[in-house]
């Protein structure tokens, strides 16, 4: 049985959201060595730049836009730039996202609009944005990150990201369903704790330690290992795999009542 070729997506285009570090940063590096070439995006113009730079160094082809995915106008110029610069796009990666911590008691609307805006519409925003471009092939790829918050754990201080989650989590669905006929699959990854700059700067390395014991495999995720997962989705092996959310979580969710992260 054969595994992914070397470089499963050379001649594609992807375009990457939330691309400046953490997973993001983690799926254009693995993307790039893929043989894809990339579009990416973040509000960090510094960070984003120092990604892109660590890619076209070592010899692959990125365009960057730094900009609020949340702004109105971001999916449209993302789209025109993969156009402009590439010709066209056949895989879609919305990884950017917010994760802010606040009790329902303390959450002003403008907190709870914040985050939908930049997890959960700016995603359509994106979808509708690049179908267009998309539709012109007919194996694309559309994958967005979720979290396994969206619908199987609740964690207290996270209303919002909770149901921005499980909004994108329904929205993947009925995505996947529209455009099955065109040929394009549309599916999701779960990440549960997985180790990047924010949260490392957010939890001491004591609440980390106690949180990983929690969890079945004893540790947090990479975000190299998530990536990892996005590329099987965006690749031509996972032509058949479509409405799905890909748990990657270390085997928390095994036991009854799954992680308490509280």
């Amino acid at each position: 049985m054969e595994g992914l070729p070397n470089r499963p997506l050379a001649g594609q285009v992807a375009l990457i959201t939330g691309a400046s570090q953490g997973i993001g940063a983690a799926v254009a590096r693995c993307f790039a060595q893929a043989g894809a070439r990339l579009v990416l995006n973040a509000r960090n113009e510094q960070r984003l730049a120092t990604v892109a730079a660590d890619i076209a160094g070592a010899g692959g082809e990125v365009r960057t836009l730094a900009a609020d995915i949340a702004a109105a106008d971001s999916a449209p110029a993302l789209a025109a730039l993969a156009e402009q610069a590439f010709g066209g796009l056949q895989i879609l990666v919305h990884n950017a996202g917010i994760f802010p911590y606040q009790p329902l008691a303390e959450m002003a609307f403008a907190d709870w609009q914040r985050v939908l805006d930049v997890n959960l519409n700016s995603a359509f925003r994106l979808l509708s944005a690049c179908l267009p471009l998309l539709r012109r092939n007919p194996a694309s790829r559309v994958i967005f990150v979720s979290s396994v918050q969206g619908n199987r754990v609740a964690v207290p201080g996270c209303a919002h990201y909770a149901a921005s989650k499980a909004g994108l989590n329904g929205l993947m669905r009925a995505a996947a369903l529209e455009l099955a006929a065109d040929g394009i699959t549309v599916n999701c990854v779960e990440p549960g704790l997985v180790r990047t700059p924010g949260v490392e700067d957010a939890l001491s390395a004591r609440r980390r330690a106690a949180m990983a014991a929690e969890v079945p495999l004893g540790r947090w995720a990479e975000a190299d290992e998530v990536a990892q997962a996005v590329l099987y989705l965006a690749s031509p092996q996972a032509g058949y795999v479509t409405g799905h959310s890909l748990v990657i979580d270390g085997g928390a969710l095994l036991p009854l009542g799954g992680v308490t992260s509280s």
